[in-house]
């Protein structure tokens, strides 16, 4: 049932998948195939394989090992020189996908359920986990992203917003014609410095305190006309227990007390359609972290980007594992132009998640 870690690893990042994920998503279904496994592929794109052991699974845990397949673009060639493999996707994250395919085909399952759920949209709209969360049932979940081999068990959430001021535009000529929106920004950037002192989560014990972060500005039509709208676009990156949902209420309420009667408020997040990666905690005392650290010998840590672990975490203790590294003292890795992996590292992620499948199935 093994997998040949550095050649699938090769055809996965030779395999753009930075635009359509269906050649890619072919790759995985075809190899899965081959080693005996018939995997499907659900409405939402995502391709799910099951393995069970004695009794039909029900005498043990059921784990869910669940990475994506798309890639950001540009796609960029797969090149390798000894154990370094670049190439998009040769982290993030192809390469936790070879390991987690590679510990899913190989671990030895005495009892319970082992799930591969492989995702095709983690990079954008993250709908492919959203249709997965509302299906399955776990004990436990490893998310597949670059994490140097360490146990990751916490997450910010991360999503985008906007604050629209409105007021009334009139002449230049004449200011008080009109209500200039430009002018009410100057309050709701100060407004934001403040927030979370006053209406925030506060400090998060493994993720430290959440950040707003005002991104872009835009007002105006004409340089001799009053501005009567401006919307100031914000990132935000959440800690628990706050949510999404609740946040554009509560962040307006806040600005409300800064700014005059005459000027509308409101706030409202970007894509509200589709799931936002929210934040998550999982407890470092859980099975799954201790037995997953001591595997791989990572440290266990927060993860320090947006992942969809936070689509399952409500689940079942979840935790983000894999090969690579987010950055490094050069600069970023991921997503970058010198994305790199240590085929090394894939391997040893694949032994770490094997073993762990082993004792906890």
């Amino acid at each position: 049932m093994s997998v040949d870690i550095a050649d699938f690893h090769r055809q996965a990042v030779e395999t753009p998948s930075h635009e359509d994920v269906g050649t890619m998503r072919s790759l995985l279904v075809e190899t899965l195939e081959d080693h005996g496994v018939d995997p499907t592929v659900d409405d939402a794109g995502n391709v799910v394989a099951h393995r069970r052991g004695g009794n039909d699974g029900a005498d043990g845990s059921h784990l869910v090992l669940n990475t994506h397949i798309d890639t950001v673009p540009p796609h960029i060639a797969y090149d390798r020189d000894g154990d370094v493999v670049r190439g998009r996707g040769a982290c993030d994250a192809k390469g936790p996908l070879t390991a987690l395919l590679a510990a899913f085909l190989g671990a030895d399952i005495e009892g319970g359920r082992l799930t591969l759920a492989v995702t095709p949209d983690e990079e954008t709209t993250q709908t492919g986990a959203a249709a997965l969360a509302d299906r399955l049932d776990a004990d436990g979940y490893v998310v597949g992203e670059p994490t140097e081999l360490d146990v990751c068990t916490a997450a910010r959430g991360q999503f985008e917003g906007t604050v629209t001021l409105t007021g009334e535009s009139g002449h230049a000529s004449d200011p008080e014609s009109g209500v200039n929106a430009i002018r009410a920004a100057s309050p709701v950037l100060q407004a934001m410095e403040s927030y979370d002192d006053r209406r925030g989560p506060g400090a998060h014990e493994q993720l430290g305190r959440p950040t707003l972060t005002p991104t872009m500005i835009e007002g105006g039509e004409a340089a001799n006309q009053i501005p009567g709208r401006c919307t100031v676009t914000f990132d935000r990156r959440s800690v628990p227990p706050e949510t999404s949902d609740g946040f554009p209420a509560s962040l307006s309420a806040h600005l409300a007390e800064w700014l005059p009667e005459a000027i509308d408020c409101s706030v409202a997040l970007v894509r509200p359609d589709t799931p936002f990666p929210e934040a998550f905690a999982t407890d470092k005392d859980e099975r799954l972290v201790e037995v997953l650290a001591a595997e791989s010998g990572g440290a266990v840590r927060a993860f320090g980007a947006a992942t969809e672990a936070s689509q399952f975490a409500a689940d079942a203790p979840t935790v983000v594992f894999g090969p690579g590294a987010l950055a490094d003292e050069k600069g970023s890795i991921a997503h970058s132009d010198r994305e790199f992996v240590h085929l090394s590292a894939v391997e040893a992620a694949a032994a770490a998640v094997e073993r762990t499948v082993e004792r906890l199935c």
